[in-house]
């Protein structure tokens, strides 16, 4: 059986910054409707990498786990940015988003570990193209023997996620 997503030291990294974003954008002035959507937003993205992440950790599919993964950079790359104007729309305590900076940093090492131990070998043809394993191109035809880990017991699961 897979190990819990609450265990992945990524899903924690983003627990963490979950509660920093709550702590830090609870100081937003209420009256402040920039700001307040500023609020919305970060906190939607957090929100959205952690569900991302418990879609990648409960599938084997490569395409699938990667394309979960564009969706968590993207979020991340937007809540390290989410913090640059707030100074200057009324937030008087900005100086603190750089602790979400750096912890956005830290799971960024955390995720690239992460996303390397999906298995390239785990994939069904993109036929899009965008999240094949290096190599596979989306017209490619895939025999039946690189289908066999559709057929692996649930409790065979391999070092991927850890």
């Amino acid at each position: 059986m897979k190990d819990s997503v609450n265990q992945l030291p990524l899903f924690r990294k983003a627990q963490e910054i979950y509660q920093t974003l709550i702590t830090l954008t609870d100081l937003f002035p209420e009256d402040n409707t920039y700001l307040q959507h500023i609020k919305s937003h970060l906190l939607g993205d957090i929100m959205m990498i952690q569900a991302k992440i418990s879609g990648a950790h409960a599938v084997k599919l490569y395409d699938i786990r990667m394309e979960n993964a564009a969706i968590i950079r993207k979020a991340a790359r937007d809540i390290m940015v989410g913090g640059n104007n707030l100074q200057d729309f009324g937030f008087a305590d900005a100086r603190y988003y750089r602790i979400i900076r750096s912890q956005i940093e830290e799971f960024r090492l955390l995720f690239v570990e992460w996303v390397a131990g999906f298995n390239p070998k785990h994939f069904i043809v993109d036929s899009w193209g965008l999240f094949n394993p290096p190599g596979i191109s989306y017209d490619y035809v895939q025999g039946d023997d690189e289908l066999d880990f559709l057929n692996e017991d649930e409790n065979e699961d391999e070092d991927e996620d850890e």
